[in-house]
């Protein structure tokens, strides 16, 4: 594939759909929205606005991080602090299809009111070719993915939604990322979904859980830095396990399960053969760092018949 060829048709089409009007690109830090966003502003320059998110979902310091890498590159990040929506809106959920769709709704409805405000059209997201595969296959439905599942946005949620990636898959993703200039940093980050840390909270979704998984994955991503993989996260279980204190006095604790897969494009993958050693300094980091966690497991399962996040 022309990597270079591919931008430059992208631009064009951007231009085209978009004229003389204005934009909003959907900026998440993740490789594909920021992928995008610089297509976008090789195409549109000061007629894109790029809006973060902060559903309060996210990684570690992501905003900040996002808006400061961004700044480098001559692009501002507008962030809109929309936490206590998006916590509305999952509250009492546990099953994992009416979660993803919850966030989908609450997503497009904080920046149909951005894109409203703005006076902008349109709304330029990261959506590839495995989000579309997996919903339309009914594997689980990805937030991005509208008019392939007989959603308009635009009668929706009054925007029209440009995807310049949703023919390609991860790895091409990153290709046209390092093509484009960006940093490795950002083309060669892990991916991360849509829905946020709500894909890693098994069952209902609360601002203590999701801190809980936060550590977690902060802790997964640190310890495995150094080892080659596709993806590496932990997992908050529904469940409690017994657990013993310093003092061997019984407790109930919560259980992480960490996930490492190696993939090519998502669609396939298999779990990462860890060296015992960093097993055992996962295990011991998150029970140490994370007091209410008793059991830490580690998920072998390939896919299929597992998917990769859990919801």
């Amino acid at each position: 594939m022309n990597y270079a060829r591919f931008a430059r048709a992208q631009v064009e089409s951007i231009k085209k759909t978009v004229g003389r009007g204005t934009a909003i690109s959907a900026l998440s830090g993740g490789v594909d929205s920021a992928v995008t966003t610089a297509l976008a502003h090789k195409a549109l320059g000061s007629r894109m606005k790029v809006i973060f998110i902060d559903d309060g979902l996210m990684r570690q310091d992501e905003p900040e991080t996002v808006k400061k890498a961004f700044a480098r590159l001559g692009i501002r990040v507008t962030i809109i602090e929309a936490a206590d929506r998006f916590f509305r809106a999952l509250k009492g959920l546990t099953d994992p299809e009416e979660k993803r769709k919850a966030f989908r709704d609450t997503f497009y409805k904080v920046f149909g009111k951005a894109v409203a405000d703005s006076g902008a059209q349109f709304l330029l997201q990261g959506t590839i070719a495995a989000d579309i595969i997996e919903t339309k296959k009914g594997v689980k439905t990805q937030h991005n993915v509208l008019d392939q599942i007989g959603i308009s946005a635009k009668r929706g949620y009054g925007f029209v939604t440009i995807e310049p990636l949703k023919t390609l898959f991860k790895p091409d993703v990153r290709k046209v990322g390092k093509m484009l200039g960006l940093p490795a940093i950002m083309y060669q980050r892990m991916p991360f979904p849509g829905p946020g840390l709500s894909c890693r909270v098994i069952g209902e979704v609360t601002p203590p859980r999701v801190e809980i998984v936060r550590q977690a994955c902060r802790i997964v991503e640190e310890e495995t830095a150094k080892f080659k993989k596709f993806q590496a996260f932990g997992v908050l279980m529904a469940d409690q396990a017994t657990g013993v204190t310093q003092d061997g006095r019984r407790r109930f604790g919560d259980i992480i399960a960490v996930r490492c897969v190696d993939s090519e494009n998502a669609i396939t993958a298999t779990a990462t053969k860890l060296p015992w050693a960093a097993l055992d300094r996962i295990h011991k980091r998150i029970t140490r760092e994370i007091p209410s966690v008793s059991k830490v497991l580690y998920d072998l399962t390939s896919k299929p018949p597992s998917t990769i996040e859990y919801i």
